[in-house]
């Protein structure tokens, strides 16, 4: 019995040597999968528990990283490692109260860790600040908007600037390929335009249902793309594969069109623009990232600040609350940024009926169809996130034969090849950064319907490949960005 063990032991420490050597190599899910049986064949091992969390939170599943960080915690008491990573995930996850308990104790555990003591402070400032803006908050009804403040008239464009110009209020392709152009060059658009963009864009969005019909007529095609989370050269690459927005060739994107990279602001005017160009030839949906709470941990609150102005920070919160939260393409297609839901009976109605005015809830419809992930297993489950919930197949045929629709498409989630077929064939996910946040090493992807079949042609696309002085920049600029989600390694 005793040698059993030992081999036991042995087997797993072996294991988490090669899951170890999976992390460094970013393949995160072959690291969980190691550490999965590491911890089965040694279940009283701490440092097990707290790589697979910090594994989880490379995954962006923080509510897995929380219970295995706390699972280390409980075997030892003493682990400042386990309170870190349920600090981290925390963190990610806006918990800002939650982390500075664990990074307090941290702290008390070792008290000369530089970093601890660097990620006691940012909580600290941050709980300070959610505090403040509690005292000041005022109810949604005394709210004002900060969109019917601002007009992009009055501001004066100097005549020493040479990038893109708006003549008028009308925002035309020339201006939108000079744009284009002055992105890929690194250059930004005076204040002035940002603003018309933005301004005229919020019009059009919150003149929609919460649940937005596209009707593709017989012999058109419609593209739906997945997340692209900042990564401007490589929404070029889908524009040079598949061709520029129009009339003629209609896009939806399909949420999460800020943070992670450096080009969020980029991204956002980018689609905003084409919103305004051609109103039905590109959709926009909300993404969990569409939030105040995320882009404030996840880089596009700084990147604005840095780019634009503070101004421009609560422009964005505001508009992004304008964006609808789900598309039905040609009454057969369900598309939306996360998924489906904690009870059955959800009709589309429901859906278009939910006010969406607001920052997301952390429970509901509206928090669910931004943060839930598919299954593998049938049922429900708690989510990996920590938000939302994971659903299964029979879930999804319930949904899709109680609103007689064909399929559901949705984002939310890195995938090796840019997308994944899931539920017998009844969910796609999509998802459009490829090499996502420069490490992941994905493919991205799009997916192209035609009328009046709108059978799926997914099409698969690598990262771009840019020069080293630029990848450099780059990286600085998404370190600066992301300070908060720097953690330990082993």
């Amino acid at each position: 019995m005793g040698d059993s063990s030992n081999s036991n032991v042995l087997k797993a420490e072996e294991l988490k040597l090669r899951a170890n050597e999976a992390f460094k190599a970013n393949k995160f899910s072959q690291a969980v999968d190691l550490y999965d049986q590491a911890i089965d064949l040694n279940t009283s091992n701490a440092v097990y528990w707290a790589n697979r969390a910090f594994a989880h939170t490379k995954l962006e599943e923080y509510g897995s990283a929380v219970q295995d960080a706390t699972k280390a915690i409980e075997i030892d008491p003493k682990y400042s490692k386990g309170y870190y990573r349920r600090g981290a995930a925390y963190l990610a996850m806006g918990k800002f109260k939650e982390a500075l308990k664990d990074f307090q104790q941290v702290k008390r555990i070792c008290p000369n860790d530089p970093d601890a003591t660097r990620k006691l402070k940012e909580c600290e400032k941050a709980v300070q600040k959610i505090r403040f803006e509690e005292a000041i908050s005022v109810g949604d009804t005394e709210r004002r908007s900060i969109a019917d403040s601002l007009d992009y008239h009055i501001i004066e464009v100097e005549s020493q600037y040479t990038g893109a110009r708006i003549d008028g209020d009308t925002i035309t392709l020339d201006f939108v390929k000079q744009m284009l152009d002055d992105f890929k060059k690194q250059r930004c658009i005076h204040k002035r335009y940002a603003l018309q963009i933005v301004l005229q864009a919020r019009d059009l969005l919150r003149a929609v249902p919460s649940l937005v019909d596209v009707n593709v007529p017989n012999g058109s095609h419609f593209t739906v793309c997945g997340d692209v989370h900042g990564q401007y050269f490589d929404l070029l690459n889908i524009f040079e594969l598949n061709g520029l927005p129009s009339e003629d060739n209609p896009y939806l994107f399909n949420g999460d069109f800020v943070d992670r990279g450096s080009f969020s602001l980029e991204i956002i005017l980018t689609l905003f623009a084409f919103k305004c160009l051609y109103p039905t030839g590109m959709y926009l949906a909300r993404g969990n990232h569409e939030s105040k709470s995320m882009n404030k941990i996840y880089g596009f609150e700084g990147e604005v600040k840095s780019k634009l102005s503070d101004t421009f920070v609560e422009l964005f919160a505001e508009v992004f609350c304008c964006l609808p939260l789900a598309h039905v393409i040609n009454k057969k297609v369900f598309v939306c940024h996360g998924g489906l839901f904690s009870v059955d009976g959800v009709k589309l109605s429901d859906i278009k009926a939910i006010d969406r005015f607001c920052e997301p809830p952390e429970e509901g419809l509206m928090c669910e169809i931004l943060w839930s992930d598919p299954q593998p297993q049938l049922g429900r489950g708690p989510s990996k996130r920590g938000v939302g919930l994971s659903f299964g197949a029979d879930v999804t045929k319930r949904f899709l034969d109680d609103n007689n629709l064909d399929l559901v498409v949705r984002s939310h989630e890195v995938k090796d090849e840019g997308y994944e077929i899931m539920h017998d064939g009844k969910l796609i996910t999509v998802f459009s950064a490829p090499n996502y946040c420069d490490q992941m090493g994905n493919k991205g992807a799009f997916i192209r319907f035609a009328a009046p079949d709108l059978k799926p042609d997914i099409v698969s696309f690598s990262a771009v490949v840019c020069s080293r002085l630029f990848a450099s920049k780059l990286l600085k600029k998404l370190f600066i960005c992301m300070r908060l989600w720097s953690t330990h390694f082993f």
